[in-house]
Parts: C-alpha cells; sequence; structure tokens
C-alpha cells in the first residue's frame, strides 16, 4: 500500500453521502440504532438494498443476528439525531419519536423515508460486514432536503440548478 488510512479516509470523504439511521431490536426487545452514511440502493427487481456495518460497533450483534431491520433516511433537519445514533455513550432512544412497525420494528418519526427490510444475507468486508436486505415496506415523507455528510462534516444541498 503506498497511502495510509488517514488519506484513504480522506480520499472517500470527497464523495458526498447522504445519512440514515438503521434501526432493530435485539433479542432482549430493546431498540437499537446506529448512524451510516454507506447505504445503497442495489436493486428495483427484488428491491434490495444494502448498508454497511462496522465489526467494532457496540450494537454490531444486533445487526449481524437480527432477521429485519429499518432504514430511515434522514432529512436536513435531523442533523441531531445523526449524532445521536453515532455516540455510544448515551440513551439514544429517550425522548426520540417513533413507531412500531410489524414485527416491533422501531422506524424513526419525520424522516424523508423509512424501508422495513428483511435481512438476505451477509458479505464479509475487511472490518466491516455488508448487509443486505430486502425492501418490504416503505414510506416517503414527500419532500425536504436530505441530510448530507460530505469531507467530515453536515453539509446542506443548496438550490436546485
Amino acid at each position: 500500500m503506498t497511502f495510509d488510512s488517514s488519506a484513504f479516509r480522506r480520499a472517500l470523504g470527497s464523495f458526498a453521502t447522504g445519512v440514515a439511521v438503521i434501526t432493530a431490536r435485539d433479542p432482549a426487545g430493546q431498540n437499537r440504532g446506529i448512524t451510516v452514511n454507506s447505504f445503497s440502493s442495489v436493486s428495483l427487481d427484488p428491491p434490495l438494498i444494502l448498508f454497511c456495518l462496522d465489526k467494532a460497533a457496540l450494537s454490531f450483534d444486533t445487526f449481524r443476528l437480527a432477521d429485519s431491520f429499518a432504514v430511515n433516511v434522514l432529512g436536513e433537519h435531523q442533523h441531531e439525531l445523526s449524532v445521536r445514533f453515532a455516540t455510544a455513550a448515551i440513551d439514544k432512544w429517550d425522548g426520540v419519536g417513533y413507531d412500531l412497525w410489524p414485527g416491533n420494528l422501531p422506524v424513526l418519526h419525520d424522516c424523508l423515508a423509512n424501508l422495513a427490510c428483511r435481512r438476505e444475507t451477509l458479505y464479509e468486508g475487511g472490518d466491516h460486514v455488508i448487509i443486505l436486505g430486502r425492501v418490504e415496506r416503505l414510506q416517503t415523507a414527500g419532500g425536504g432536503d436530505p441530510l448530507v455528510y460530505y469531507q467530515s462534516g453536515y453539509r446542506s444541498i443548496g438550490p436546485n440548478v
């Protein structure tokens, strides 16, 4: 390798991404959630998505073992929610509005989109796993600007051009 991990991280930071919170329930029935910006569509038919999860994440086992999970696509107004679910040492769910969808799946309020997914498979990806999910239910807000992450910070997308 002719570059270090810092240079690699900076290069990857040149790609703007949306921000989502992935939610699920652990085997004890507790809500779990984690902020990700490594979320992508995979296929329209069948409807498949993926997200990448750090193996060092505190909730790694919950998502690795969960049969279902939700992808909650955050709007620009949900910066605080993104930070909350990216932080390990707090009660992430205190005061957070959510509904329980079928299977007791926690789904966050006021998102641009919510997708309930059944886990299809997991793939090894270095220090992460790639979790592939089949979308079984969704809802969209019908408008609003996304929360965007670029060069290690939150950004606005600005007016349409």
